[in-house]
């Protein structure tokens, strides 16, 4: 009674199964097929039921399919939906559709038969193309965003660039206008000094030249001839010092101006520096000496211009501050990558003060504000000796004497 019912209750599952089922034997052909297969491929029983399984699968895959077929015959096993290569059917109005097949072996009365279990899976490939055609549309959109943001950002670096630009040409004019601002309070100050120097400095020697050219007149007698020479020494020192005062402003004017450039040519160091003492002799005070010693090479590739306003420079000073019968030292020598030059006198010196400002324009020292000079000279010797990328090093010690030491690369 229980297997009549069970076989009964078999078939019913059979027959109204949602799944499409086709059972085939050994040799592949259909023996049974439930309802919903009938639907899914379009057949009646009567036209299935016999045919080969082949002729529900898409025509280019029957060779292959005959070929999987008989080797799973040969080790029939459970095989589970969706598992091997892509499968299409064919229903009867030709139409192809992909499915998924699940396989279950059995037998009955000692014949062998393969269960099939067949899913249309259509609508599964249509929501996975969409998926596909999705994720693909999701991709671009990623990559225009990508390439969006890409161009966002550049634009940002071009833009910061810009402003950065524009800030940093903001901080060029404002230091270019503080520098001018600073150029011209520095300008007004020097004119200032030189209108107070000048002022000074010219007033001194002219009245000199118009007292000593005065009193000539009064010496009209033969044997006042020593005193008409002792005004016109006056005199020509008066000249001598207002050439000084103009050689200096023409020479500070034309660096200024950025007109004093470097002109390099061989000479002979000794030679010019032997001539200078012998030019300056006129000036020298009673009882001064000056002692000079040269080593190394005699030529040397330098400005020669510069190299004697230098020395006439340092020189005139060192006479200038010196008392009477004190000695000056000059020592010049010229090696293989460089010149070096030495002054040292006996004069008033330098204060410790005063050294910090010693080659600032129009300084004078401390103890010098009543020699005649314009406080220009060692602003232009170290201006000179910077053009030919030199260094000047100075010591000094009040009432005991200067001393300069100038190394140019040669």
């Amino acid at each position: 009674m229980y297997s009549e019912q069970s076989h009964k209750f078999h078939g019913q599952l059979f027959k109204y199964a949602t799944e499409s089922v086709v059972v085939t034997n050994s040799k592949g052909i259909i023996v049974t097929v439930n309802p919903s297969a009938l639907k899914l491929f379009g057949y009646t029983e009567n036209e299935i039921i016999g045919q080969k399984i082949e002729k529900l699968m898409a025509s280019r895959f029957e060779a292959s399919h005959q070929l999987h077929r008989e080797g799973f015959n040969k080790n029939p096993h459970n095989r589970a939906m969706g598992i091997g290569l892509d499968l299409y059917a064919m229903r009867k109005d030709g139409s192809e559709f992909p499915v998924e097949i699940s396989l279950s072996p059995f037998s009955l009365n000692d014949e062998s038969y393969v269960m099939a279990f067949i899913i249309d899976i259509t609508g599964r490939r249509k929501v996975q193309a969409q998926m596909l055609e999705q994720k693909h549309q999701l991709e671009e959109i990623t990559r225009e965003l990508k390439q969006t943001n890409e161009r966002l950002e550049a634009k940002v670096l071009d833009r910061t660039k810009v402003l950065e630009e524009a800030l940093n040409e903001i901080e060029k004019s404002r230091k270019e206008l503080s520098e001018a601002l600073e150029k011209e309070k520095e300008l007004n100050e020097l004119k200032s000094r030189f209108l107070s120097m000048a002022s000074h400095e010219f007033r001194t020697p002219l009245t000199t030249i118009l007292s000593s050219a005065s009193l000539i007149t009064a010496y009209a007698e033969k044997d006042q001839q020593d005193k008409r020479i002792r005004h016109v020494e006056r005199i020509k020192s008066a000249v001598n010092n207002l050439n000084d005062i103009l050689s200096d402003f023409l020479s500070l004017s034309k660096i200024e101006e950025g007109k004093t450039k470097t002109d390099y040519e061989v000479f002979n160091l000794q030679n010019i520096v032997s001539e200078i003492i012998n030019d300056l002799a006129t000036i020298k005070k009673p009882g001064q000496a000056i002692n000079y010693v040269h080593t190394g090479k005699n030529e040397v590739l330098l400005d020669p211009r510069l190299i004697r306003n230098i020395v006439i420079n340092i020189l005139s000073n060192a006479i200038k501050f010196s008392d009477e019968g004190k000695l000056i030292e000059i020592k010049s020598n010229i090696g293989d990558n460089k010149t070096v030059l030495e002054f040292k006198d006996q004069g008033i010196g330098i204060s410790k003060e005063d050294q910090q400002h010693l080659f600032e324009r129009f300084f004078r020292g401390s103890n010098a504000t009543n020699i005649q000079g314009t406080g220009l000279g060692l602003n232009i010797v170290a201006r000179y000796v910077e053009l030919m990328n030199g260094v000047i090093e100075t010591e000094s010690e009040l009432n005991k004497g200067t001393a300069f030491k100038i190394t140019i690369p040669c």
